[in-house]
């Protein structure tokens, strides 16, 4: 029944979200993708393998970017997501498309975009602890494409020197890396996030251009909390840069490209 699994969540002042409770909630890797894509005043964007749709909800939000069409190949966040645009007042500026990113082309957003941006299945589709719900075995594994597909689909759908943003695990960096550059895509910016400077990288963010040059920036890392001891024990709070991007949406002008 519609509705059944679901639950309406504030993310912020300006976007109020349905979420499935038997898929993948939305958390910051979302946030820090959403954050690390530039402004493209008047752009259009590509987000591939939308869920919820909350990053482009976001993006449209703040107005980083003037429209996008978001793909999902699940029926139920297709819906989801068409309704989160209206409760949010972005149906006009929020394209849904219920599509395999594997089959998608220019022709089915009308052109090329400026920006694709993607936080895709990062796990293969053998690996790891299998969830008894199709949403987040799908949402979480590459049954229904891995990184070689994502990166080939934001390629045909990008203009030359568009952008492509991703959110990925560190330990698959490489394939990544090797997906994007036989797309054509070359990462240009690329910045390891960390819960805190005890722990090894927990994610990675990239910025790539379609038609670039090699070479790539190595921003500082971004560490999510800072660990504060004291007398009364431990305490984790946000670091200055995390703070930051939460309160502008933004990361700060350090971690941009030179």
């Amino acid at each position: 029944m519609e509705g059944f699994y679901e639950k309406l969540n504030n993310v912020n002042e300006d976007i109020r979200l349905i979420q499935n409770t038997r898929g993948l909630a939305y958390g910051t890797d979302a946030y820090l993708l959403y954050a690390y894509v530039r402004p493209k005043s008047g752009g259009i964007g590509v987000e591939l393998g939308a869920g919820s749709g909350v990053i482009s909800l976001l993006l449209l939000s703040k107005g980083k970017l003037s429209l996008v069409h978001a793909a999902e190949i699940q029926e139920c966040y297709a819906d989801m997501m068409r309704r989160n645009a209206v409760i949010n007042r972005l149906e006009e500026r929020l394209i849904v498309h219920w599509r395999d990113i594997r089959e998608m082309a220019s022709s089915d957003i009308g052109g090329t975009a400026d920006v694709v941006f993607t936080n895709p299945p990062y796990m293969k589709a053998d690996s790891g602890k299998s969830s008894r719900y199709d949403e987040k075995q799908i949402a979480r594994h590459e049954v229904m494409g891995d990184i070689s597909d994502f990166c080939a689909a934001a390629s045909r759908l990008l203009k030359y020197g568009g952008s492509f943003y991703a959110v990925y695990r560190p330990d698959r960096l490489c394939d990544l890396i090797c997906a994007a550059r036989l797309s054509g895509l070359e990462i240009k910016r690329m910045t390891f996030v960390h819960s805190d400077v005890m722990h090894k990288p927990s994610s990675v963010l990239v910025e790539a251009k379609k038609g670039a040059f090699p070479g790539v920036y190595l921003t500082k890392p971004l560490i999510i909390k800072n660990i504060l001891n004291s007398d009364s024990g431990t305490e984790y709070v946000d670091s200055p840069d995390f703070a930051y991007i939460y309160d502008n949406g933004r990361f700060k002008d350090e971690y941009e490209r030179p």
